[in-house]
């Protein structure tokens, strides 16, 4: 069976075309000191320990970088920080996404400004908009500035999906580039994937292996926090057709997405878990969000060690 499944993997995978922001991304969080600031010294060293284990890219200001609730300012503040210390070896990819149009443009001419690689634009969230007025959103970002945009479709958080047809127009745009898939509908990623130039990468880990085997280029991971070096080796082993590796390492994984995306909110626990590290200074979220408690966190260590990632 093992080799069928190696004789399957070599002759349907191969090293992507294109992967325009790099192949393992870190959807960042954002540090904060215990009185709920910004901690850009513990932001610039996060950044140096993602790079050294692995990541080709970071994701700034999404939603585990906590983007809701920090000002305008405090995301230009964080991107300058990590593109000064990432110093030009990972893409920088600056969330910009919210449920006002003129708003996002603004944040998307100030990543532009500071020196972002790249922009995400979550589906507008709350208001509900039809899929034209998505359309219209996503173009309009993409005719702002001249950065390459990876749409984060997510409809868990903005309930709206980006359809199919939606996605099949906006392709058409020079710069919208990529897709942060996290819908959940695999069938529909293949569908877009196969009559579209789009790269796509996946969005939830849960899904990284199967995405990645359907032609995703990468992933934009939670989890990648704790397992960058883990998911740099499952992208390189679905390159060369080894599936049974691949596999190998999701199944490792599994205890470790148990333990950051399904307890509570991921970013809270992901938090934790670089606060255990010893990488930032507090595990602070900010409100509505709430920090893991001692108990999540020892369960947090127990999953991680059976995941052989402490």
């Amino acid at each position: 069976m093992a080799d069928e499944l190696f004789t399957l993997a070599a002759a349907t995978t191969g090293t992507p075309a294109s992967a325009p922001f790099g192949r393992v991304l870190t959807a960042m969080v954002t540090p904060f000191h215990d009185d709920g600031t910004l901690d850009l010294d513990g932001a610039a060293a996060l950044t140096e320990d993602l790079i050294e284990r692995g990541c080709d890219g970071l994701v700034l200001s999404g939603t585990t970088g906590e983007s809701p609730t920090t000002s305008d300012s405090e995301k230009d503040a964080l991107l300058r920080t990590v593109l000064d210390a990432a110093k030009g070896r990972a893409k920088v990819v600056a969330g910009v996404g919210t449920y006002d149009t003129h708003h996002t443009i603004e944040l998307a001419r100030s990543a532009e400004k500071a020196g972002a690689h790249g922009l995400l634009v979550v589906t507008p969230y709350y208001s509900r908009p039809p899929q034209e007025g998505v359309r219209r959103h996503f173009t309009a970002v993409a005719d702002a500035t001249d950065l390459p945009v990876m749409l984060y479709d997510i409809p868990g958080r903005s309930v709206v999906p980006i359809a199919t047809d939606t996605l099949f127009r906006v392709a058409e745009h020079e710069r919208i580039v990529a897709v942060k898939d996290a819908k959940g509908d695999i069938f529909a990623s293949s569908e877009v994937m196969a009559r579209t130039g789009l790269a796509y990468y996946s969005g939830e880990d849960a899904l990284n292996l199967a995405l990645l085997t359907h032609g995703a280029v990468g992933v934009v991971s939670v989890v990648a926090h704790v397992a960058a070096r883990e998911y740099s080796q499952m992208t390189r082993a679905i390159d060369s057709g080894d599936l049974v590796r691949a596999l190998r390492l999701h199944r490792q994984l599994i205890p470790a997405v148990r333990a950051i995306m399904t307890r509570t909110q991921g970013a809270i626990m992901v938090k934790a878990a670089v606060h255990a590290s010893g990488l930032i200074a507090s595990r602070q979220m900010r409100s509505p969000l709430i920090p893991a408690t001692d108990e999540q966190v020892a369960q947090m260590r127990t999953d991680l060690a059976e995941a052989g990632l402490l």
